[in-house]
Protein backbone atom coordinates (compact mmCIF):
# COMPACT_ATOMS: atom_id res chain seq x y z
CA UNK A 1 0.00 0.00 0.00
CA UNK A 2 1.16 3.49 -0.72
CA UNK A 3 1.13 6.14 1.92
CA UNK A 4 -1.19 9.17 1.65
CA UNK A 5 1.86 11.46 1.51
CA UNK A 6 3.23 9.60 -1.52
CA UNK A 7 -0.17 9.80 -3.24
CA UNK A 8 -0.41 13.52 -2.51
CA UNK A 9 3.11 14.05 -3.84
CA UNK A 10 2.29 12.16 -7.04
CA UNK A 11 -0.90 14.20 -7.42
CA UNK A 12 1.00 17.48 -6.96
CA UNK A 13 3.60 16.40 -9.51
CA UNK A 14 0.87 15.60 -12.02
CA UNK A 15 -0.77 18.96 -11.34
CA UNK A 16 2.53 20.80 -11.89
CA UNK A 17 3.13 18.85 -15.11
CA UNK A 18 -0.36 19.79 -16.30
CA UNK A 19 0.34 23.47 -15.55
CA UNK A 20 3.62 23.24 -17.45
CA UNK A 21 1.79 21.90 -20.49
CA UNK A 22 -0.70 24.75 -20.25
CA UNK A 23 2.17 27.27 -20.02
CA UNK A 24 3.84 25.84 -23.12
CA UNK A 25 0.57 25.78 -25.09
CA UNK A 26 -0.27 29.38 -24.13
CA UNK A 27 3.27 30.50 -25.00
CA UNK A 28 2.92 28.90 -28.43
CA UNK A 29 -0.49 30.55 -28.89
CA UNK A 30 0.99 33.93 -27.92
CA UNK A 31 3.79 33.44 -30.45
CA UNK A 32 1.25 32.64 -33.17
CA UNK A 33 -0.85 35.71 -32.29
CA UNK A 34 2.29 37.86 -32.37
CA UNK A 35 3.15 36.48 -35.81
CA UNK A 36 -0.37 37.27 -37.02
CA UNK A 37 -0.02 40.81 -35.68
CA UNK A 38 3.25 41.31 -37.54
CA UNK A 39 1.79 39.98 -40.79
CA UNK A 40 -1.37 42.08 -40.34
CA UNK A 41 0.65 45.30 -40.25
CA UNK A 42 1.93 44.65 -43.78
CA UNK A 43 -1.46 43.76 -45.30
CA UNK A 44 -3.40 46.45 -47.20
CA UNK A 45 -6.21 47.04 -44.69
CA UNK A 46 -7.93 50.30 -43.82
CA UNK A 47 -6.14 51.96 -40.92
CA UNK A 48 -9.20 51.79 -38.63
CA UNK A 49 -9.51 48.04 -39.24
CA UNK A 50 -5.78 47.53 -38.67
CA UNK A 51 -5.84 49.43 -35.38
CA UNK A 52 -8.90 47.59 -34.04
CA UNK A 53 -7.48 44.23 -35.07
CA UNK A 54 -4.20 44.95 -33.28
CA UNK A 55 -6.03 46.24 -30.18
CA UNK A 56 -8.13 43.07 -29.98
CA UNK A 57 -5.09 40.80 -30.46
CA UNK A 58 -3.20 42.76 -27.80
CA UNK A 59 -6.10 42.52 -25.36
CA UNK A 60 -6.32 38.75 -25.88
CA UNK A 61 -2.58 38.38 -25.29
CA UNK A 62 -2.80 40.59 -22.18
CA UNK A 63 -5.60 38.50 -20.70
CA UNK A 64 -3.75 35.24 -21.38
CA UNK A 65 -0.62 36.60 -19.70
CA UNK A 66 -2.32 37.94 -16.58
CA UNK A 67 -4.58 34.95 -16.03
CA UNK A 68 -2.11 32.16 -16.87
CA UNK A 69 1.45 33.43 -16.38
CA UNK A 70 0.61 35.73 -13.46
CA UNK A 71 -1.45 32.87 -11.97
CA UNK A 72 -4.63 34.92 -11.51
CA UNK A 73 -6.60 31.93 -12.76
CA UNK A 74 -5.54 29.91 -9.72
CA UNK A 75 -5.54 32.81 -7.25
CA UNK A 76 -8.31 33.94 -4.96
CA UNK A 77 -10.92 36.18 -6.62
CA UNK A 78 -9.99 38.98 -4.20
CA UNK A 79 -6.48 39.15 -5.70
CA UNK A 80 -7.95 39.38 -9.20
CA UNK A 81 -10.28 42.18 -8.10
CA UNK A 82 -7.35 44.07 -6.54
CA UNK A 83 -5.36 43.68 -9.76
CA UNK A 84 -8.16 45.11 -11.90
CA UNK A 85 -8.77 47.98 -9.45
CA UNK A 86 -5.10 48.93 -9.79
CA UNK A 87 -5.28 48.52 -13.56
CA UNK A 88 -8.29 50.83 -13.86
CA UNK A 89 -6.78 53.41 -11.49
CA UNK A 90 -3.51 53.40 -13.45
CA UNK A 91 -5.32 53.57 -16.79
CA UNK A 92 -7.53 56.40 -15.57
CA UNK A 93 -4.53 58.32 -14.28
CA UNK A 94 -2.73 57.85 -17.60
CA UNK A 95 -5.80 59.00 -19.55
CA UNK A 96 -6.21 62.09 -17.32
CA UNK A 97 -2.54 63.04 -17.70
CA UNK A 98 -2.72 62.65 -21.48
CA UNK A 99 -5.79 64.92 -21.55
CA UNK A 100 -4.15 67.49 -19.25
CA UNK A 101 -0.81 67.61 -21.04
CA UNK A 102 -1.87 66.82 -24.61
CA UNK A 103 -0.92 68.69 -27.77
CA UNK A 104 -3.49 71.47 -27.23
CA UNK A 105 -2.01 72.25 -23.82
CA UNK A 106 1.49 72.65 -25.26
CA UNK A 107 0.83 75.85 -27.24
CA UNK A 108 2.12 79.10 -25.73
CA UNK A 109 -0.54 81.32 -24.15
CA UNK A 110 0.38 84.31 -26.34
CA UNK A 111 -0.77 82.50 -29.50
CA UNK A 112 -4.09 81.50 -27.90
CA UNK A 113 -4.95 84.94 -26.42
CA UNK A 114 -4.81 86.91 -29.71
Amino acid sequence: MSSPAAAASAHDHGHEENKFQIFVQIAMLLAVITGIEIITVYLPFASWLLIWTLVIFSAVKFLFVIFIFMHLRWDKPFCTILFFIGLFLGGGTMWALLKLFGAAASFPLSSVVK
